[in-house]
């Protein structure tokens, strides 16, 4: 058995928008949003709904992270995607409220199937669910789930479901102790 590239063939997979969209989207991201300034995020939330996300007007998103197709992503009320993250939405990606997804993050919907000779594509949601923390430089696989409340430390690679209020990191990323939420936490360690 070997590995035939030639016979490569993806064409069951939608994009969900025509090629001209795509081009298009791909286009504003590289100017329009990308060299908008700092706190233009509701400009940013603008071009991504113009495009079909599903993002909360509160959203705060860098203008240096990238959306594969932003029509198979949704951010919740209050969510921050910092500088860097990729999106590679292939397939959905739902992010809940209240989350941040720190820089360089990458999350991953689409992979290929090792046991295909012709490497054929498989896609699968992520799904972040409320109050998540991504450190930053996290990569997460297709299909996983972050329940509410985790963790994931920076550089760890997360390759199946987080539990909730669990703190987890390495590669791949493990259980490390409980998220424990104090409300009586100065906001500012600085004072």
């Amino acid at each position: 058995m070997k590995i035939e590239l030639k016979e490569y063939n993806q064409s069951w997979y939608s994009r969900g928008r025509s090629n001209l969209i795509v081009i298009l989207w791909w286009l504003i991201q590289g100017t329009l949003f990308r060299f908008s300034l700092h706190n233009m995020y509701g400009w940013r939330n603008f071009l991504l709904r113009l495009f079909g996300a599903k993002i909360d007007k509160s959203v705060q998103v860098r203008s240096s992270a990238k959306f594969t197709y932003p029509w198979k992503v949704e951010i919740g009320a209050y969510s921050w995607i910092g500088d860097d993250v990729k999106l590679y939405s292939l397939d959905n990606i739902i992010i809940g409220s209240n989350c941040v997804i720190s820089q360089e993050s990458y999350l991953c919907t689409g992979t290929h199937d090792t046991t295909d000779p012709y490497f054929g594509l498989i896609t699968k949601p992520i799904i972040i669910k409320d109050g998540v923390w991504v450190a930053s430089d996290v990569f997460i696989y297709p299909g996983v789930t972050i329940n509410e409340l985790a963790v994931v430390a920076a550089r760890s690679t997360v390759v199946n479901d987080i539990s909730s209020k669990g703190i987890y990191g390495g590669t791949p990323a493990k259980f490390l102790k409980k998220r424990i939420i104090n409300r009586n936490t100065i906001h500012n360690k600085n004072i």
